[in-house]
């Protein structure tokens, strides 16, 4: 298939540099960062909001213990004036009896206020997690129904890994940080809320003060928020990249040693893997470095309130217990501040991904089904394409007027060179891309009006690319009909010629294979698919190249099997072997996305045509 598929050019596709290496990108190159992070915030937020009560039960735990907190300092500044005063009047003599009666009830109240803030807390943190992780659940509930709506043509612009990445490490990322940051950025708001609120009821004139010198920090923590976009989308994008290389290598790992490239593959990982190393350490350093900047910062808060209030103490004008009431009103809000500059560099890191998310939700997907789609009880196989114009590229067109019609029960043979369009045109009757112009119809009603499961219902496809899923043999077979008896599924193995060797096998038809597994080789997977196929009992069959890794004697096995399942079908065969096809009813020659020639086989070779040159070509080849 990918022989014949003239792919778009990718995204985010690596430039080189003289050591076939990629080139290390600039952080400040526009295309690298988020686009539109106020959006995807929103977007964020309004999935968040379908959890509104989780989250009410979290912001009444964040008020309830944050609000017991906030009144601690006051409770702690009365039971140290009261303690003053009574040593003040009878001395420091009295014995525990006097220091209980003058500190027992604040203690008490002390102890209260945090146990039960502790359990609000608990409750809060408890929900929380439930809300990341359904959150994390919902995008790729909508991740993984999006993968079934995207054309072929996305994936053919974009590797595997970095679709992976968006869809497992960049939702795994925004749920931690959720759970994480966002619970404490709640709690330091509500402290502060409490805390300044206090603090102007106790004495106004000291509150400004306080928030005036910790303006600083929050100064800086948007300035420094405002440089680390780029890093945390720097940091996700070379990540992604590094999953692809990785995806790649692996399968492709005996091509790797067959051409003794291992050295180079370890250059090349070594560089991406420095590169995310780097960013990865960009990213890190900024989310941790500047919580101690930040608190240095706040601590001259703390300085300047000891200060003043020494001075008011002093002067009599405010006790000493209420100046010791600020200093921990001091440190009540630098703790939130620091908080949330932290949560507010993680946020960019989580917007960042949540970007790399909408964007992979927002890509065009297959043309929308019709409203009163047409349904085909009873398919005869009649195929027409009337005019097909289609290109990978609106402004390119590969085919520009295809027309052919097959009668039921036809054999119809696709040949020509690698490149040709053959693999193509069958993509375009199962309706894998849309049609640019023309028609395609089966049975006299166009494929646009079927619904693209029930088209599909009709057709069977054995490829060049074999695939097996995970699972047992006869899982395997029957994954076109999976009510399937097993007497059905023997049948057809017998008859695609791989029943014998499944029954070699230690556990026969529930030996479980996998297409990544060495338990059968290259072409007994290929019959293996073959009799999927065939199990499936379509009106149309579709064999692209279908018998490429098998060895000769088996080709010939298969070929009878396939000519016997093949009948009262309609079949399209892609073939590179011209001599297996001298039986069809019709020969499409194809050149450029062209159907340069159509005849039999005997036809064709009458004449001087291309198609006489090809099979003279490899008739040579075989007899020289």
């Amino acid at each position: 298939m990918k022989k014949q598929r003239k792919k778009p050019q990718q995204k985010n596709q690596q430039v080189l540099n003289n050591e076939g290496l990629p080139e290390t990108e600039d952080l400040t190159d526009m295309e690298d960062i988020p686009k539109n992070s106020k959006a995807s915030a929103k977007r964020l937020m309004a999935l968040l909001l379908k959890q509104k009560g989780a989250l009410l039960i979290i912001l009444l735990a964040a008020v309830v213990s944050n609000g017991l907190y906030a009144f601690t300092p006051i409770i702690m500044g009365k039971a140290l004036d009261q303690l003053i005063q009574a040593i003040s009047a009878n001395g420091i003599g009295g014995g525990f009896e006097q220091l209980a009666e003058i500190v027992g009830l604040p203690l008490l109240l002390l102890a209260m206020a945090y146990l039960i803030g502790a359990a609000f807390s608990f409750l809060q943190e408890y929900t929380m997690a439930s809300v990341g992780e359904k959150l994390a659940l919902s995008l790729r509930e909508k991740i993984s129904e999006k993968i079934t709506r995207l054309p072929l043509h996305y994936y053919d612009a974009n590797e595997t890994g970095e679709v992976l990445s968006r869809t497992t490490n960049d939702p795994d990322k925004i749920a931690e940080i959720l759970k994480t940051g966002a619970l404490q950025f709640a709690n330091a708001l509500c402290n502060l809320v409490f805390s300044i609120v206090i603090m102007f009821v106790l004495s106004p004139v000291m509150a400004v003060i306080i928030i005036a010198t910790m303006s600083l920090s929050v100064f800086a923590t948007k300035w420094i928020s405002g440089k680390t976009l780029a890093i945390f989308y720097e940091n996700q994008k070379v990540l992604g990249e590094l999953n692809g290389k990785i995806e790649e290598y692996y399968t492709g790992n005996l091509i790797i040693k067959s051409f003794n490239q291992q050295e180079q593959v370890i250059k090349t990982e070594r560089e991406l893997s420095e590169r995310q190393y780097q960013a990865n350490k960009k990213s890190q350093f900024v989310i941790y470095a500047i919580y101690p900047a930040i608190r240095f910062l706040t601590q001259l808060s703390f300085v300047v309130t000891a200060i003043v209030g020494g001075i008011f103490a002093i002067n009599g004008t405010m006790t000493i217990g209420t100046v010791q009431a600020f200093l921990q009103y001091v440190n009540q809000i630098a703790d939130p501040i620091t908080q949330s500059s932290y949560f507010i560099n993680s946020m960019q890191a989580a917007l960042a991904s949540a970007e790399r998310v909408f964007e992979f939700l927002d890509e065009p997907e297959e043309v929308p089904e019709t409203s009163t789609p047409k349904q085909i009880n009873q398919p005869e196989g009649a195929v027409a394409f009337e005019h097909v114009r289609f290109g990978y590229h609106p402004d390119e067109l590969l085919m520009e007027d295809i027309s052919f019609t097959v009668k039921p029960n036809e054999m119809v043979a696709i040949v020509g060179p690698t490149g040709a369009g053959k693999t193509t045109l069958v993509n375009l009757l199962m309706r894998f891309y849309e049609l640019d112009g023309g028609t395609i119809k089966v049975d006299g009603i166009d494929i646009k009006d079927l619904t693209k499961s029930g088209l599909r219902r009709m057709v069977g496809m054995v490829l060049q690319d074999t695939w097996l899923f995970k699972g047992t043999i006869a899982e395997n077979i029957a994954y076109g009909k999976m009510d399937a008896t097993r007497e059905e599924i023997i049948q057809v193995a017998k008859a695609a010629r791989c029943d014998h060797f499944i029954r070699t096998l230690s556990e026969g038809y529930e030996t479980v294979i996998s297409n990544e597994e060495g338990t059968v080789s290259q072409g007994q997977m290929q019959l293996l698919t073959i009799a999927r196929a065939m199990l499936a009992n379509p009106a149309l069959m579709i064999l692209d190249e279908a018998t490429s890794s098998v060895d000769t004697k088996t080709e010939l096995q298969v070929q009878k099997a396939m000519l016997s399942s093949m009948k009262g079908k309609t079949s399209f065969v892609i073939a590179h072997r011209l001599s297996t096809i001298k039986s069809a009813d019709l020969i499409l020659v194809m050149k450029n996305g062209t159907i340069v020639e159509k005849g039999t086989h005997q036809e064709l070779l009458a004449a001087d045509t291309f198609y006489a040159e090809l099979y003279n070509s490899q008739f040579n080849n075989l007899t020289g």
